[in-house]
């Protein structure tokens, strides 16, 4: 989640960063949800609370796999970290599905940061916008994703534009990866994975690098195969589940360093929350992606355990482990 200043006088958004699409949209004043109502309690913007919003007359929408939105496109005030931008163009949602009126949602619209060839507004993102305006030394975006611990306490996440931050990750485990997406995705090349220590023979997979979403998706044989060596794993027909108490790894080389998964995050949610010790169903879930039975799609299961950068400018992707990480 990352805070930004939009409109003026600046009003705070929390806005969901999603490396797996590339642009920035918040709520509008006017805006209604999917079959009546409105957007819930979050901050919205338009001209009733920004004195320099201006509207365009285009009209964008977009389709996630979770949710959609549609509204208009508009330039105003933005800004991150106090780098402005004083004309910024991103979209302002009039219409949003119920993925993300209710009020526990805890972000006010979402900021985009793959490559902005696929852009449904055909905007500069944020970083582009930053990067060109000499606002940023290079055209970096840096992760670290926030943890619940076990104790329900919120590690801290980070955003870092410009560059990586050395206190978080280790530079003995930092590879540089060229980004083979050619539409406008983060995705690297797999070299193998290993479960319990033991390969499991992927050697051709395309993974995509997506903070946007939450599982570990992939096709339904490799899916099988990763949890043919989980102890306790089962398959009920259309689902896997995992012993909640788990203490599998599954390990994933790029790039010729290997970066373990915490088997806390392959046990996703409890079939039964007064058994916390039963079974969950698991992270690494089925889908079938529209570039193909090779394709991965790798969400904070994953990006949670490692520093994950990405540069527009060199269109690489950087990985890392975590100080004092197994």
């Amino acid at each position: 989640m990352g805070h930004f200043l939009l409109g003026t006088p600046p009003k705070t958004f929390r806005l969901l960063m999603d490396t797996g699409s590339a642009d920035l949209w918040v709520g509008g004043e006017d805006c209604t949800a999917q079959g009546g109502g409105g957007c819930g309690k979050h901050q919205f913007l338009g001209p009733k609370s920004s004195s320099t919003y201006n509207q365009t007359d285009t009209i964008w929408a977009i389709r996630y796999g979770s949710g959609a939105v549609l509204g208009h496109l508009v330039y105003d005030r933005f800004e991150v970290a106090g780098l402005v931008l004083e004309k910024f163009f991103f979209g302002v949602a009039r219409n949003e599905t119920i993925q993300f009126t209710p009020d526990r949602i805890p972000f006010d619209g979402i900021a985009g940061t793959a490559r902005s060839m696929i852009s449904r507004q055909r905007t500069k993102t944020f970083v582009e916008a930053l990067y060109e305006a000499g606002l940023i030394k290079d055209g970096i975006a840096s992760y670290k994703i926030p943890r619940v611990t076990t104790m329900g306490v919120q590690s801290d996440g980070e955003l870092t534009l410009g560059a990586m931050n050395p206190a978080n990750y280790d530079p003995a485990t930092l590879v540089t990866l060229s980004n083979i997406s050619p539409i406008g995705f983060w995705e690297v090349f797999l070299q193998d994975v290993k479960v319990g220590g033991k390969s499991i023979g992927f050697t051709s997979r395309n993974v995509i690098l997506d903070t946007g979403t939450t599982l570990f998706l992939a096709p339904k044989d490799d899916v099988a195969l990763l949890h043919r060596d989980i102890p306790g794993a089962i398959y009920n027909g259309h689902a896997w589940t995992v012993p909640c108490t788990t203490t599998a790894v599954i390990t994933l080389n790029f790039g010729g360093k290997e970066f373990p998964i915490d088997p806390r995050d392959l046990a996703f949610i409890p079939l039964d929350t007064r058994d916390l010790k039963g079974n969950c169903a698991s992270a690494i879930t089925e889908v079938v992606l529209h570039s193909g039975q090779d394709h991965w799609l790798l969400g904070d299961v994953f990006l949670k355990n490692v520093y994950f950068s990405t540069n527009i400018r060199t269109n690489q992707v950087s990985i890392a482990r975590l100080p004092g990480s197994p």
